[in-house]
């Protein structure tokens, strides 16, 4: 694989992501294996937007390979108010070995790879979370032993994770079903890409807005919650619009009785998931939060190593 940055799962192809997913499962299953490939490298960890498991999957992730992380805040760097994300990523390519920013518009992570001579990392932005979707597709297969095929109904916000859930599920070739209220779907550019690209690897990818529909013989039942970082005003109106696509005991009676729940967390629950469900057997969303670790740090490998 030779690739620079990790923007968009878009830009692997099925072999490439193939490559990542294995190399990921290896560092799973023997970490001291790879305990020094990144010896003496270090990671620059940007954050605008707050988190928990990002921040800490790549800070434990980067120091378990032999590197190290130097954590900035959104108040220690202002990216575009204190200095331009152009003058960021030229200061710090002379001082780093590697970019993972978690943002708010994806032009500012494309503009920080078009500008670092490094590896850029997208570590979120309001469009995508590429990483996620690795982790995601990585607890899929230790599940179901397969991707191809695996019917996915994802059930909720048509947000950045439901975006980068179709780019994989389209260079994977599994069965993606997407069930959002009217007004609330994926974005239309993705849909396009997605409906010229799914033959390809034998994706289907249905747009529903039933949420039974799409979670009828499901193998993987998968929500986010309702209102995303940045969308909190909207919070109170979208808990009466998604009241229905609520993942609860009703609608998972329609999934394959072993089915899988996912979700990227943090949740809401008794919003987008009812207790009884991510807390039931059938959660694997522990599992899927602690790939988000392997999955990083086969990305870090790819691009670092």
């Amino acid at each position: 694989m030779n690739k620079e940055d990790f923007l968009s799962i878009r830009d692997y192809s099925t072999d490439e992501l193939m490559e990542l997913l294995t190399l990921a499962r290896a560092v799973k299953a023997d970490p001291s294996k790879y305990g020094k490939r990144l010896e003496g490298k270090a990671l620059a960890l940007l954050f605008e937007k707050p988190s928990l498991r990002t921040r800490v999957s790549f800070d434990v992730g980067i120091h378990q390979l032999g590197g190290f992380s130097v954590p900035l805040s959104q108040g220690e760097v202002s990216l575009g108010q204190r200095e331009s994300v152009s003058d960021v990523a030229k200061n710090l390519e002379r001082m780093v070995q590697g970019i993972m920013i978690r943002t708010f518009r994806h032009s500012i992570v494309e503009e920080m790879a078009a500008s670092a001579g490094i590896p850029v990392i997208n570590g979120l932005t309001d469009f995508s979370h590429p990483c996620q979707a690795l982790a995601d597709y990585m607890t899929i297969l230790e599940a179901k032993g397969r991707l191809k095929g695996i019917k996915i109904a994802y059930i909720g916000d048509g947000n950045n994770v439901s975006h980068s859930l179709i780019y994989g599920a389209v260079g994977l070739g599994a069965r993606l079903a997407v069930a959002t209220p009217e007004g609330y779907g994926p974005n239309a550019e993705v849909l396009k890409w997605a409906k010229e690209n799914a033959g390809t690897t034998g994706c289907k990818l249905d747009i529903l807005h039933d949420p039974v529909a799409a979670a009828a013989d499901a193998d993987v039942l998968y929500t986010d919650v309702w209102a995303s970082m940045g969308l909190e005003s909207q919070a109170a109106e979208r808990k009466k619009v998604f009241r229905a696509y609520q993942i609860n005991d009703a609608l998972v009676s329609h999934a394959k009785p072993d089915y899988v729940f996912m979700h990227c967390l943090p949740a809401h629950r008794g919003e987008e998931v009812s207790d009884s469900v991510i807390d039931s057997g059938n959660s694997i969303v522990f599992q899927q939060s602690e790939n988000r670790l392997h999955a990083q740090k086969a990305i870090l490998l790819a691009l670092m190593g």
